[in-house]
């Protein structure tokens, strides 16, 4: 089987905002910026990595949700505990100086774990969890 990973999808708040975290401050591309307003679908990607994108996508708008589950996905996002990616970079430190400079919210400095990965997180304007791993 020859299966990739293409597209992965996080919530957003706040396309303006979303949108400067993921190109100002990891770097990333925009490739597409569909709808207006809050109801935006937005595709970043890593650059030189044209087949691997993050699809920024306002939350609960799938016609299927209840109310209550808009409440509990509205409720985890303000936690910060619905949606997380993990990204990865041979230069830890200098990702995390760069990262923390701004006013990102930083959740853990460069930590060697106990199971063999080294890693920092942050957390993006809509509150999701960013982990960044050394690659070793």
């Amino acid at each position: 089987m020859d299966i990739t990973i293409h597209t992965t999808a996080l919530p957003h708040e706040d396309p303006e905002a979303s949108v400067a975290f993921f190109r100002d401050v990891l770097g990333f591309e925009v490739r597409s910026d569909v709808g207006q307003g809050k109801m935006r679908w937005i595709t970043v990607g890593p650059v030189g990595q044209p087949g691997t994108s993050i699809l920024l996508a306002p939350p609960a708008v799938d016609p299927g949700i209840t109310e209550e589950e808009r409440r509990t996905i509205t409720e985890m996002m303000a936690k910060g505990t619905y949606g997380w990616i993990l990204l990865a970079t041979p230069d830890l430190d200098a990702v995390f100086a760069k990262v923390s400079a701004g006013d990102t919210e930083v959740v853990q400095e460069p930590t060697e774990q106990p199971y063999g990965v080294r890693d920092c997180a942050f957390r993006d304007p809509a509150g999701n969890l960013i982990r960044i791993q050394e690659l070793r």
